[in-house]
């Protein structure tokens, strides 16, 4: 019991290098003080992992470091997928554009329900659906080439549909 108690109350005296070091590596007292905190707890939770003997002061930088990297890291694939919360204050509804929108899906629905069953499934597969031709060959269990040919005489079709229909 006297270990944990030695573990613990190093832990403490160690708290106002391991709360400078967290500013230092987030530059943020908010960040710092998270950081530290999240530190202290895996250290807690880790004690075990501590070898009595070696020096605890760098074991818990050494964690507080590597849980920084975690989060600059956790920060940098945020960023790259996130908008900024201010790019939604710009965003709106346009109901026009989402009726035309609705108008042009039905009227390529349409269009796509007059081609043939063969034609329609392999226009399906490959541009809505996003196969890839041998994807879809070994699928339908067909030649590429009958894909191929079946998608270029459905493309056609819908494009000549589609043109015919958009004419006065």
């Amino acid at each position: 019991m006297a270990a944990k108690d030695e573990f613990t109350e190093s832990l403490a005296a160690m708290l106002p290098r391991l709360r400078r070091f967290a500013f230092s590596l987030s530059r943020s007292s908010a960040d710092a003080d998270d950081l530290a905190s999240l530190a202290v707890e895996r250290a807690l939770r880790s004690r075990a992992q501590f070898v009595p003997g070696t020096r605890l002061d760098s074991w818990l930088l050494r964690i507080t470091r590597n849980l920084w990297i975690d989060e600059a890291r956790s920060r940098q694939r945020k960023a790259a997928w996130e908008a900024p919360p201010e790019a939604g204050e710009r965003q709106g509804y346009d109901g026009a554009a989402a009726i035309e929108q609705s108008a042009e899906i039905a009227t390529v629905m349409k269009a796509m329900s007059a081609l043939p069953d063969e034609q329609r499934e392999v226009v399906a597969l490959i541009m809505i659906e996003g196969l890839g031709y041998r994807e879809v060959a070994e699928l339908l269990d067909l030649p590429i080439g009958t894909v191929s040919s079946r998608l270029v005489r459905g493309r056609n079709a819908l494009l000549a549909s589609l043109a015919a229909g958009a004419e006065p």
